[in-house]
Protein backbone atom coordinates (compact mmCIF):
# COMPACT_ATOMS: atom_id res chain seq x y z
CA UNK A 1 0.00 0.00 0.00
CA UNK A 2 1.15 3.33 -1.00
CA UNK A 3 2.07 6.01 1.67
CA UNK A 4 0.55 9.68 1.11
CA UNK A 5 2.26 12.51 2.44
CA UNK A 6 -0.38 12.82 4.95
CA UNK A 7 0.34 9.34 6.57
CA UNK A 8 3.76 9.78 6.76
CA UNK A 9 3.09 13.02 8.56
CA UNK A 10 0.79 11.65 10.67
CA UNK A 11 3.37 9.05 11.74
CA UNK A 12 6.04 11.15 12.44
CA UNK A 13 4.36 13.53 14.75
CA UNK A 14 3.33 10.76 16.92
CA UNK A 15 6.72 10.22 17.83
CA UNK A 16 6.01 13.28 20.11
CA UNK A 17 4.72 16.81 20.45
CA UNK A 18 7.80 18.89 20.27
CA UNK A 19 9.17 17.49 16.45
CA UNK A 20 10.23 20.91 15.15
CA UNK A 21 8.20 22.63 12.48
CA UNK A 22 9.78 24.66 10.54
CA UNK A 23 8.28 27.76 8.48
CA UNK A 24 8.65 27.66 4.88
CA UNK A 25 7.50 28.39 1.77
CA UNK A 26 4.46 26.03 2.76
CA UNK A 27 4.04 24.69 6.49
CA UNK A 28 6.28 20.72 6.55
CA UNK A 29 7.78 18.84 9.19
CA UNK A 30 11.02 18.23 9.54
CA UNK A 31 12.57 14.82 10.73
CA UNK A 32 15.75 13.19 11.21
CA UNK A 33 18.13 10.95 9.05
CA UNK A 34 16.85 7.76 11.15
CA UNK A 35 13.29 8.63 10.00
CA UNK A 36 13.51 9.10 6.83
CA UNK A 37 15.56 6.18 6.31
CA UNK A 38 13.79 3.54 8.31
CA UNK A 39 10.35 4.70 6.82
CA UNK A 40 11.96 4.77 2.84
CA UNK A 41 13.26 1.20 3.99
CA UNK A 42 9.95 -0.12 5.10
CA UNK A 43 7.19 1.68 2.34
CA UNK A 44 9.68 1.68 -0.09
CA UNK A 45 8.26 4.78 -1.61
CA UNK A 46 6.94 7.96 0.26
CA UNK A 47 3.99 10.22 -2.05
CA UNK A 48 4.95 13.89 -1.46
CA UNK A 49 8.25 13.65 0.26
CA UNK A 50 10.28 16.74 -1.27
CA UNK A 51 13.33 18.35 -0.68
CA UNK A 52 12.05 20.84 1.79
CA UNK A 53 11.83 17.66 4.28
CA UNK A 54 15.09 16.53 4.50
CA UNK A 55 17.49 17.53 7.06
CA UNK A 56 20.57 19.79 5.78
CA UNK A 57 23.38 19.49 4.70
CA UNK A 58 22.34 16.87 3.02
CA UNK A 59 24.13 15.18 -0.22
CA UNK A 60 21.60 14.55 -2.97
CA UNK A 61 21.57 12.77 -6.12
CA UNK A 62 19.23 13.83 -9.09
CA UNK A 63 18.12 10.33 -10.54
CA UNK A 64 17.17 11.70 -14.00
CA UNK A 65 20.74 12.97 -14.47
CA UNK A 66 22.55 10.01 -12.86
CA UNK A 67 20.26 7.76 -15.35
CA UNK A 68 21.27 10.01 -18.18
CA UNK A 69 24.76 9.76 -17.41
CA UNK A 70 25.02 6.23 -17.35
CA UNK A 71 23.08 5.44 -20.23
CA UNK A 72 25.15 8.30 -22.51
CA UNK A 73 28.25 6.30 -21.53
CA UNK A 74 27.15 3.19 -21.97
CA UNK A 75 26.14 3.96 -25.62
CA UNK A 76 29.23 5.88 -26.03
CA UNK A 77 31.33 2.50 -25.27
CA UNK A 78 29.00 0.29 -27.53
CA UNK A 79 29.51 2.79 -30.78
CA UNK A 80 32.91 3.29 -30.49
CA UNK A 81 33.32 0.06 -29.88
CA UNK A 82 35.52 -0.46 -26.29
CA UNK A 83 34.72 -2.11 -22.66
CA UNK A 84 34.06 -0.27 -20.21
CA UNK A 85 34.78 -0.76 -16.36
CA UNK A 86 33.96 2.25 -14.53
CA UNK A 87 35.73 3.87 -11.82
CA UNK A 88 33.92 3.26 -8.44
CA UNK A 89 36.01 5.64 -6.54
CA UNK A 90 33.75 8.22 -7.11
CA UNK A 91 29.98 7.18 -6.05
CA UNK A 92 31.49 4.39 -3.61
CA UNK A 93 27.94 3.28 -3.58
CA UNK A 94 26.64 -0.62 -4.82
CA UNK A 95 23.54 1.20 -6.32
CA UNK A 96 25.00 2.73 -8.33
CA UNK A 97 27.73 0.53 -9.01
CA UNK A 98 25.00 -2.38 -10.22
CA UNK A 99 23.53 0.43 -12.74
CA UNK A 100 26.54 0.64 -14.90
CA UNK A 101 26.76 -2.90 -15.49
CA UNK A 102 22.71 -3.57 -15.90
CA UNK A 103 23.65 -0.37 -18.66
CA UNK A 104 26.90 -2.65 -20.15
CA UNK A 105 30.18 -1.97 -17.92
CA UNK A 106 31.82 -5.25 -17.88
CA UNK A 107 32.82 -4.82 -13.96
CA UNK A 108 34.44 -1.90 -12.28
CA UNK A 109 36.98 -0.17 -10.89
CA UNK A 110 38.24 0.25 -7.06
CA UNK A 111 41.30 2.50 -6.01
CA UNK A 112 41.56 0.12 -2.72
CA UNK A 113 41.36 -3.13 -1.37
CA UNK A 114 38.91 -2.00 0.86
CA UNK A 115 36.33 -0.50 -1.62
CA UNK A 116 36.80 -3.56 -3.76
CA UNK A 117 35.90 -5.59 -0.83
CA UNK A 118 32.40 -4.22 -0.43
CA UNK A 119 31.70 -3.64 -3.86
CA UNK A 120 32.43 -7.43 -4.44
CA UNK A 121 30.34 -8.24 -1.60
CA UNK A 122 27.28 -6.33 -2.61
CA UNK A 123 27.23 -8.21 -5.98
CA UNK A 124 29.78 -6.46 -8.49
CA UNK A 125 31.42 -8.37 -10.79
CA UNK A 126 34.71 -7.79 -12.35
CA UNK A 127 36.68 -5.56 -9.68
CA UNK A 128 40.18 -4.19 -10.52
CA UNK A 129 41.44 -2.72 -7.89
CA UNK A 130 44.10 0.45 -9.15
CA UNK A 131 46.14 1.14 -6.63
CA UNK A 132 49.24 -1.42 -6.12
CA UNK A 133 48.46 -4.04 -3.10
CA UNK A 134 51.59 -3.89 -1.25
CA UNK A 135 52.31 -5.37 2.40
CA UNK A 136 51.23 -8.72 4.40
CA UNK A 137 47.31 -7.20 5.20
CA UNK A 138 46.71 -5.94 1.87
CA UNK A 139 47.83 -9.10 -0.24
CA UNK A 140 46.62 -11.22 2.38
CA UNK A 141 43.07 -9.25 1.86
CA UNK A 142 43.90 -9.47 -2.45
CA UNK A 143 44.23 -13.29 -1.96
CA UNK A 144 40.75 -14.08 0.10
CA UNK A 145 38.82 -11.14 -2.20
CA UNK A 146 39.84 -12.95 -5.18
CA UNK A 147 39.50 -16.72 -4.29
CA UNK A 148 35.51 -15.61 -3.34
CA UNK A 149 35.02 -14.05 -6.39
CA UNK A 150 37.39 -15.57 -9.32
CA UNK A 151 37.32 -12.68 -11.29
CA UNK A 152 38.88 -9.71 -9.05
CA UNK A 153 42.56 -7.80 -10.79
CA UNK A 154 44.61 -6.03 -8.87
CA UNK A 155 47.79 -3.85 -10.60
CA UNK A 156 51.52 -4.42 -10.11
CA UNK A 157 54.74 -1.88 -10.64
CA UNK A 158 57.16 -3.74 -8.62
CA UNK A 159 59.11 -6.96 -8.83
CA UNK A 160 59.37 -7.49 -5.29
CA UNK A 161 55.66 -7.33 -4.67
CA UNK A 162 55.04 -9.28 -7.53
CA UNK A 163 57.04 -11.95 -5.59
CA UNK A 164 54.94 -11.65 -2.71
CA UNK A 165 52.13 -12.05 -4.49
CA UNK A 166 53.33 -15.51 -6.13
CA UNK A 167 54.09 -16.86 -2.64
CA UNK A 168 50.73 -15.59 -0.96
CA UNK A 169 48.84 -16.84 -3.84
CA UNK A 170 50.39 -20.38 -3.86
CA UNK A 171 50.22 -21.26 -0.57
CA UNK A 172 46.44 -20.05 -0.89
CA UNK A 173 46.51 -21.85 -3.60
CA UNK A 174 44.34 -19.04 -5.43
CA UNK A 175 44.79 -18.06 -9.12
CA UNK A 176 45.70 -13.88 -9.22
CA UNK A 177 45.06 -11.59 -12.09
CA UNK A 178 47.83 -9.38 -12.44
CA UNK A 179 47.47 -6.19 -15.03
CA UNK A 180 50.99 -4.00 -15.43
CA UNK A 181 50.78 -0.48 -14.10
CA UNK A 182 52.40 1.67 -16.33
CA UNK A 183 53.05 5.38 -15.68
CA UNK A 184 52.13 7.33 -18.33
CA UNK A 185 53.02 10.43 -16.73
CA UNK A 186 52.96 12.38 -13.11
CA UNK A 187 54.83 9.62 -11.37
CA UNK A 188 52.29 8.28 -8.87
CA UNK A 189 52.43 4.73 -9.03
CA UNK A 190 53.19 2.93 -12.09
CA UNK A 191 56.65 1.05 -13.59
CA UNK A 192 58.36 3.16 -17.08
CA UNK A 193 57.06 2.31 -20.29
CA UNK A 194 59.43 -0.33 -22.70
CA UNK A 195 61.63 -2.27 -21.02
CA UNK A 196 61.07 -1.90 -17.41
CA UNK A 197 57.38 -2.50 -17.81
CA UNK A 198 58.07 -6.09 -20.61
CA UNK A 199 60.31 -7.03 -17.82
CA UNK A 200 57.52 -7.39 -15.25
CA UNK A 201 54.91 -8.88 -17.29
CA UNK A 202 57.52 -11.56 -18.21
CA UNK A 203 58.11 -12.13 -14.49
CA UNK A 204 54.44 -12.43 -13.59
CA UNK A 205 54.13 -15.02 -16.60
CA UNK A 206 56.27 -17.03 -14.90
CA UNK A 207 55.76 -17.06 -11.28
CA UNK A 208 53.09 -19.61 -10.52
CA UNK A 209 49.70 -18.91 -9.56
CA UNK A 210 49.72 -15.16 -11.55
CA UNK A 211 47.87 -14.57 -14.55
CA UNK A 212 49.14 -11.57 -16.84
CA UNK A 213 45.93 -9.92 -17.99
CA UNK A 214 47.00 -6.85 -19.62
CA UNK A 215 47.76 -3.05 -18.91
CA UNK A 216 46.72 -0.65 -16.43
CA UNK A 217 47.84 3.28 -17.54
CA UNK A 218 45.91 5.91 -16.29
CA UNK A 219 46.87 9.89 -17.57
CA UNK A 220 44.59 12.08 -14.31
CA UNK A 221 46.94 15.01 -15.62
CA UNK A 222 45.17 14.61 -19.41
CA UNK A 223 41.71 14.37 -17.54
CA UNK A 224 41.78 17.70 -16.51
CA UNK A 225 43.80 20.08 -19.20
CA UNK A 226 42.18 22.86 -20.40
CA UNK A 227 40.34 23.10 -23.94
CA UNK A 228 39.37 19.89 -25.81
CA UNK A 229 42.41 20.00 -28.34
CA UNK A 230 45.17 20.46 -25.87
CA UNK A 231 43.55 17.65 -23.85
CA UNK A 232 43.23 15.41 -26.42
CA UNK A 233 47.03 16.23 -27.73
CA UNK A 234 48.09 15.50 -24.08
CA UNK A 235 46.17 12.74 -23.95
CA UNK A 236 47.50 10.79 -27.28
CA UNK A 237 50.99 11.62 -26.20
CA UNK A 238 51.30 10.57 -22.89
CA UNK A 239 49.42 7.27 -23.39
CA UNK A 240 51.33 6.68 -26.64
CA UNK A 241 54.61 4.78 -24.58
CA UNK A 242 52.05 2.35 -22.56
CA UNK A 243 49.52 1.49 -25.43
CA UNK A 244 53.06 0.73 -27.11
CA UNK A 245 54.15 -1.42 -24.74
CA UNK A 246 50.54 -3.42 -24.39
CA UNK A 247 51.27 -3.90 -28.44
CA UNK A 248 54.61 -5.12 -27.67
CA UNK A 249 53.51 -7.63 -24.63
CA UNK A 250 50.95 -9.19 -27.01
CA UNK A 251 53.87 -9.10 -30.30
CA UNK A 252 56.28 -11.32 -27.92
CA UNK A 253 53.69 -13.81 -26.97
CA UNK A 254 52.39 -12.69 -23.57
CA UNK A 255 48.81 -13.09 -22.53
CA UNK A 256 48.13 -9.35 -22.37
CA UNK A 257 44.56 -8.59 -23.08
CA UNK A 258 43.13 -5.71 -21.35
CA UNK A 259 44.54 -2.19 -22.50
CA UNK A 260 42.77 -0.15 -19.28
CA UNK A 261 42.28 3.97 -18.87
CA UNK A 262 40.30 6.53 -19.72
CA UNK A 263 39.02 9.48 -17.91
CA UNK A 264 35.63 10.98 -17.69
CA UNK A 265 37.46 13.94 -19.08
CA UNK A 266 39.51 12.07 -22.60
CA UNK A 267 36.40 9.32 -22.72
CA UNK A 268 35.42 10.82 -26.35
CA UNK A 269 40.06 11.03 -26.88
CA UNK A 270 40.64 7.62 -25.17
CA UNK A 271 38.33 5.57 -26.89
CA UNK A 272 39.47 6.27 -30.38
CA UNK A 273 43.15 5.43 -29.67
CA UNK A 274 44.19 2.03 -31.65
CA UNK A 275 45.17 -0.73 -28.87
CA UNK A 276 42.99 0.66 -25.95
CA UNK A 277 40.24 -1.86 -24.76
CA UNK A 278 38.79 -0.34 -21.66
CA UNK A 279 37.94 2.79 -20.56
CA UNK A 280 37.80 3.50 -16.51
CA UNK A 281 36.05 6.71 -16.49
CA UNK A 282 34.50 7.33 -12.80
CA UNK A 283 33.62 10.98 -12.24
CA UNK A 284 30.76 11.01 -15.44
CA UNK A 285 27.92 10.07 -13.12
CA UNK A 286 28.03 13.10 -11.23
CA UNK A 287 30.57 15.74 -12.44
CA UNK A 288 31.45 18.58 -10.32
CA UNK A 289 32.74 22.12 -10.57
CA UNK A 290 36.44 20.87 -11.70
CA UNK A 291 35.41 19.13 -14.73
CA UNK A 292 32.85 21.26 -15.83
CA UNK A 293 35.61 24.14 -16.11
CA UNK A 294 37.67 22.17 -18.28
CA UNK A 295 35.73 22.80 -21.67
CA UNK A 296 33.91 20.38 -24.39
CA UNK A 297 34.55 19.45 -27.32
CA UNK A 298 32.10 22.35 -28.86
CA UNK A 299 31.81 24.31 -25.85
CA UNK A 300 33.59 26.64 -23.16
CA UNK A 301 31.60 24.40 -20.32
CA UNK A 302 32.58 20.86 -20.20
CA UNK A 303 28.96 19.78 -20.44
CA UNK A 304 28.70 16.44 -21.92
CA UNK A 305 27.55 14.80 -18.87
CA UNK A 306 24.42 16.21 -16.33
CA UNK A 307 25.25 17.67 -12.70
CA UNK A 308 23.81 15.32 -11.29
CA UNK A 309 25.27 15.24 -7.67
CA UNK A 310 24.71 18.45 -4.88
CA UNK A 311 24.40 19.44 -1.75
CA UNK A 312 21.43 20.43 0.04
CA UNK A 313 21.63 23.33 2.48
CA UNK A 314 19.55 25.81 4.24
CA UNK A 315 19.36 29.59 5.02
CA UNK A 316 19.74 29.73 8.21
CA UNK A 317 20.57 33.33 8.52
CA UNK A 318 19.56 36.39 6.64
CA UNK A 319 20.47 40.13 7.75
CA UNK A 320 21.60 41.55 5.26
CA UNK A 321 20.70 42.27 1.24
CA UNK A 322 23.79 41.28 0.01
CA UNK A 323 24.60 38.32 2.72
CA UNK A 324 22.95 34.74 3.51
CA UNK A 325 24.54 32.23 5.75
CA UNK A 326 23.59 28.51 5.06
CA UNK A 327 24.43 25.72 7.47
CA UNK A 328 26.82 23.35 5.18
CA UNK A 329 30.65 24.83 5.50
CA UNK A 330 33.70 23.01 5.18
CA UNK A 331 32.64 19.74 6.58
CA UNK A 332 30.06 19.28 4.13
CA UNK A 333 32.23 19.54 1.34
CA UNK A 334 35.72 18.08 -0.13
CA UNK A 335 38.22 21.30 0.32
CA UNK A 336 41.41 20.28 -2.25
CA UNK A 337 40.34 22.25 -4.68
CA UNK A 338 41.74 26.15 -5.01
CA UNK A 339 37.61 26.77 -5.49
CA UNK A 340 34.84 25.95 -3.46
CA UNK A 341 30.99 24.72 -4.71
CA UNK A 342 28.73 26.88 -7.02
CA UNK A 343 25.03 27.90 -6.56
CA UNK A 344 22.65 25.32 -8.56
CA UNK A 345 19.80 27.35 -10.53
CA UNK A 346 20.17 30.67 -8.98
CA UNK A 347 22.42 33.39 -10.37
CA UNK A 348 23.78 37.07 -8.92
CA UNK A 349 24.51 34.36 -5.88
CA UNK A 350 28.37 33.29 -4.97
CA UNK A 351 29.49 31.12 -1.89
CA UNK A 352 32.69 31.17 -0.13
CA UNK A 353 33.48 29.19 3.04
CA UNK A 354 32.51 30.64 6.13
CA UNK A 355 33.70 28.34 8.64
CA UNK A 356 33.12 24.48 9.80
CA UNK A 357 29.42 24.66 9.60
CA UNK A 358 28.64 28.28 7.78
CA UNK A 359 28.31 28.97 4.18
CA UNK A 360 28.27 32.30 2.89
CA UNK A 361 26.42 34.07 0.29
CA UNK A 362 27.49 36.89 -1.58
CA UNK A 363 24.05 37.92 -3.41
CA UNK A 364 24.14 40.84 -6.20
CA UNK A 365 21.49 40.83 -8.33
CA UNK A 366 19.91 37.16 -8.14
CA UNK A 367 17.78 35.75 -10.39
CA UNK A 368 15.07 35.20 -7.32
CA UNK A 369 15.14 36.50 -3.87
CA UNK A 370 17.13 34.51 -1.05
CA UNK A 371 15.02 34.21 2.02
CA UNK A 372 15.65 32.60 5.26
CA UNK A 373 14.57 28.75 5.04
CA UNK A 374 15.23 28.81 1.85
CA UNK A 375 16.75 25.47 0.39
CA UNK A 376 20.14 26.17 -1.69
CA UNK A 377 21.21 23.24 -3.77
CA UNK A 378 24.94 23.79 -4.48
CA UNK A 379 27.32 21.71 -7.30
CA UNK A 380 30.39 20.25 -5.24
CA UNK A 381 34.04 21.62 -6.39
CA UNK A 382 35.24 17.53 -6.58
CA UNK A 383 32.60 14.80 -6.51
CA UNK A 384 35.13 11.65 -5.57
CA UNK A 385 36.11 12.97 -2.10
CA UNK A 386 32.68 14.89 -1.36
CA UNK A 387 30.78 12.11 -1.41
CA UNK A 388 33.17 10.27 1.28
CA UNK A 389 32.05 12.92 3.50
CA UNK A 390 28.35 11.44 3.67
CA UNK A 391 26.80 8.19 4.91
CA UNK A 392 23.65 8.34 2.29
CA UNK A 393 22.71 10.28 -0.29
CA UNK A 394 19.15 10.89 -0.42
CA UNK A 395 17.59 10.30 -4.76
CA UNK A 396 15.58 12.81 -6.08
CA UNK A 397 13.17 12.94 -9.06
CA UNK A 398 12.40 17.00 -9.65
CA UNK A 399 11.76 17.91 -5.63
CA UNK A 400 10.72 14.57 -4.68
CA UNK A 401 12.72 11.86 -2.74
CA UNK A 402 12.15 8.20 -3.84
CA UNK A 403 14.37 6.74 -2.09
CA UNK A 404 17.84 6.44 -0.30
CA UNK A 405 21.31 4.84 -0.78
CA UNK A 406 24.04 4.10 1.66
CA UNK A 407 27.45 5.47 0.59
CA UNK A 408 28.62 1.88 0.72
CA UNK A 409 32.04 1.66 0.43
CA UNK A 410 32.59 5.76 2.72
CA UNK A 411 35.61 5.07 4.75
CA UNK A 412 37.08 2.71 2.79
CA UNK A 413 40.54 4.16 1.22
Amino acid sequence: MKTTRRDWLRTSASVGASAPFFLVAKPVWGYSVDEVESKLKKEKSISGVTLDDLPTPSLIIDLDGLEGNIAKMANHAQAAPINLRPHGKTHKCPEIALRQIKAGALGLCSASISEGERMADAGVPGILITSESVGVNKISRLVRMTAKHPDTMAVVDNPHNVERLSEAAAAAKVDLNIMIDIDPVGRRTGVQSGEPAMKLAQQVDKLPRLKLRGVHSYSGRSSHVDGFLERKKHSETVMAAPIETFEKMKRNGLPAEIMSGASTGTYNIDSGMRGMTEMQAGSYVFMDVDYRSIGGKNSAVYNDFQASLTVLATVISKNYDDRATLDAGLKAFATDREFGPEVLGLTGVEYRFGGDEHGILTISEPSRPVKLGDKIRLLVPHCDPNVNLYDRAYCVRGENVVEVWPIGARGHV
